[in-house]
């Protein structure tokens, strides 16, 4: 496989939230108070005409002769305008033509006035009364957020207007000079107000705007972070933190409404062998390629996926069905092995990456935790693992393998050693030829908390699924050599060894380290080993035998005749005793049964094999072993397991013989 590139998840670069040309500003500014301006506009005219209506109490104190003109105009002019106004406003018109109309009706409340107002008789009082006209001008200005250039236009009309009928009205220069003066400073104070009014609206804006940008930026940051601290930096999938959230949303969702969901646990096959052997950077490729090929798959499905941590990942799936499962967890499964990702580190027959998957589902049984439907899916998929791997398994409640006593068995296991639920017994085993008790096996009990005694067939394979059979087998080996052989209780002891111990790293030196701290010599020591596993496809098992062998124990093959590799184990290892399973013997009792047998010994024999037959329980059987020269047996009418202490320590001048009952 070439080196894959990958990236890690990083922040997005975020956008530019602020122009930069004062055009683009402009029309931000306007398109931003756009709605502020026109409520404004609206709430300023309506203020502007009632004080303007107001006036019409003055108009009647000092121009009583054309009050009503002027009054009737003030009334006339501010329904229209009130109309108007109410209209843009309803309809959404665009602010500027809001703004026209407060101009126009400055100008025009100006002029509607003026024009019937200067008809008066009272000049004198009018002369004095023109001043007011300065309020338009600076109302222009000042009493609406109308544009600089908009606001000049509209005083500087007013300003033209007063200027004409100043000049009309009067031909006293001093009194022109006055008004003249007044009203130029009028307009000149109030553009400049207006001004800079309105540029003080426009750096406000501006300031408001730099702080949403950074209050943006740090909300898109805080964002990017939240994301970041949430996605696997490998996969990009979500990380164990996510995936757990969502676990327990999936799973309050599954309480509240039933919508039952599935947790299928997906796990790397020998990864840690592909990463030794490739390297982690082609390692980190790996993942990364089967994490695409997985969400690929779950993609269309209503699912989660995450990493789980390591090799391991997390989909989380709502269950219609089983079956639905069931056929998601197999897609899964083929599309990494269809990736074809090269893994020649594998030595199991396959040599591809692929992926061992255990799921679980929700049900009533399954109790208030959510962590308890990922403990039955890592159940599941330890037992696809257990199973050979690139498979799949299902948690089954109602599957032994599954069951609560299952269960149950496994957290005793754990506790067997230091709660004293362990102990050991030993079956003799005949020298047929001599008569002698030439050695014991090693049998391994079991109790439960309440002292009821468990089969071995039953907890010896849950031991070999959750791993604990490689605590309980060194324990084992260094409790026979104490018991039996430093007190000299028996010549040679036979312990059964799983395969899952061989494939143990550091097993052989192990064993070593007891027989250094125990001062017994390995040839006193045998491992009955069960075959079972194809071992051209597992070296690091034969290469573990050998190790043992260094170290002068004796190995046994146990329960021959029983696995699908019987032929290649006698090829492969020089044992130096085959064990046939007991099932040959009691089906000799019939022709065919009795030439099967005979054909079994005569294959072992022809290797050079030591022969015991296990299953002894009657004098007939034992006669017709003896016929056949069997070279040891062991069963009931040999003797049944019993403890240490039932063998006393040996005289070495005397052989050992089985005279005496072992109960």
């Amino acid at each position: 496989m070439s080196p894959h590139l990958y990236e890690s998840a990083e922040m997005e670069p975020l956008e530019p939230r602020v122009a930069h040309s004062e055009k683009e500003l402009r029309a931000l500014y306007d398109e931003r108070g756009a709605a502020a301006r026109s409520q404004e506009s609206r709430s300023g005219l309506w203020i502007s005409v009632a004080v303007y209506l107001l006036f019409a109490i003055t108009d009647i104190l000092l121009i009583p002769d054309v009050a009503i003109y002027t009054v009737s105009a003030r009334f006339l002019l501010a329904a229209l305008v009130l109309t108007v106004i109410e209209l843009q406003y309803r309809y959404n018109v665009q602010t500027t033509w809001l703004d026209f109309t407060c101009a126009l009706t400055i100008v025009s409340g100006y002029l509607v006035w003026l024009l019937p107002a200067s008809e008066t008789v009272f000049k004198q009082t009018f002369s004095y009364y023109m001043i007011f006209g300065a309020i338009f001008m600076m109302g222009a200005n000042l009493f609406f957020s109308l544009r600089f250039l908009m606001s000049v236009i509209t005083s500087g009309l007013v300003l033209v207007i007063f200027l004409l009928a100043l000049f009309e009205f009067s031909s006293d220069w001093a009194y022109r000079i006055t008004l003249v003066v007044f009203y130029v400073s009028c307009f000149a104070f109030s553009s400049h107000i207006n001004w800079k009014l309105n540029r003080e609206r426009f750096n406000v804006f501006l300031k408001a705007l730099e702080a949403e940008a950074r209050q943006n930026e740090a909300i898109e940051r805080g964002q990017a972070l939240l994301r970041l601290s949430r996605t696997d930096s490998l996969t990009g999938l979500k990380n164990r933190r996510a995936i757990d959230e969502s676990l327990r949303e999936y799973w309050r969702e599954w309480k509240q409404s039933g919508r039952n969901f599935a947790a299928m646990l997906i796990d790397v096959d020998y990864f840690k062998k592909f990463n030794d052997y490739y390297g982690h950077q082609e390692g980190d490729g790996c993942l990364v390629f089967v994490a695409e090929a997985l969400s690929h798959v779950v993609k269309n499905h209503e699912a989660t996926i995450g990493r789980y941590g390591g090799e391991e990942f997390l989909v989380l799936a709502r269950a219609r069905s089983k079956r639905q499962i069931a056929e998601l967890t197999e897609a899964m499964r083929r599309a990494v092995e269809d990736l074809g990702l090269v893994h020649e580190k594998r030595h199991d027959g396959m040599s591809v990456v692929t992926v061992s998957i255990g799921g679980a589902f929700t049900r009533k049984q399954i109790g208030t935790k959510f962590e308890k439907i990922i403990h039955e899916a890592d159940r599941a998929l330890y037992l696809a693992k257990a199973n050979g791997r690139n498979c799949v398994r299902l948690f089954d409640p109602a599957d032994l393998e599954f069951g609560a006593e299952s269960e149950d068995i496994a957290l005793w296991l754990n506790e067997a050693i230091a709660q004293d639920l362990v102990a050991l017994a030993y079956q003799p085993i005949l020298d047929i030829r001599t008569g002698r008790m030439e050695a014991v096996e090693t049998l391994m009990r079991l109790k439960a908390p309440d002292g009821s005694s468990i089969s071995p067939n039953l907890f010896v394979p849950i031991a070999e699924r959750t791993g604990a059979i490689i605590e309980l087998g060194r324990w084992a080996v260094e409790k026979a050599c104490t018991e039996m052989l430093v007190e000299n209780r028996i010549e040679m002891v036979t312990v059964n060894v799983s395969p899952i111990q061989l494939k143990a790293p550091g097993f052989a030196a192990s064993v070593g380290a007891i027989l250094s701290e125990t001062g017994v010599a390995g040839q006193r020591l045998a491992f009955e080993i069960t075959e079972g596993l194809d071992l051209e496809r597992q070296p690091e098992i034969a290469t573990c035998i050998s190790d043992l062998r260094a170290l002068g124990i004796n190995i046994w093959l146990d329960d021959f005749g029983t696995g699908f590799a019987s032929l290649s184990w006698l090829r492969l290892i020089d044992f130096d005793t085959v064990k046939i399973d007991r099932s040959f013997l009691h089906d000799a009792g019939l022709p065919r049964g009795k030439a099967m047998f005979q054909d079994m010994i005569s294959l072992v024999r022809n290797h050079g094999h030591k022969i015991l037959i296990e299953g002894v329980e009657t004098e007939e059987q034992m006669a017709f072993l003896r016929k056949l020269g069997i070279d040891k047996a062991q069963g009931f009418l040999v003797g049944r397991p019993v403890p240490a202490r039932s063998y006393p320590p040996r005289d070495p001048n005397r052989p050992q013989t089985l005279t005496r009952k072992l109960a």
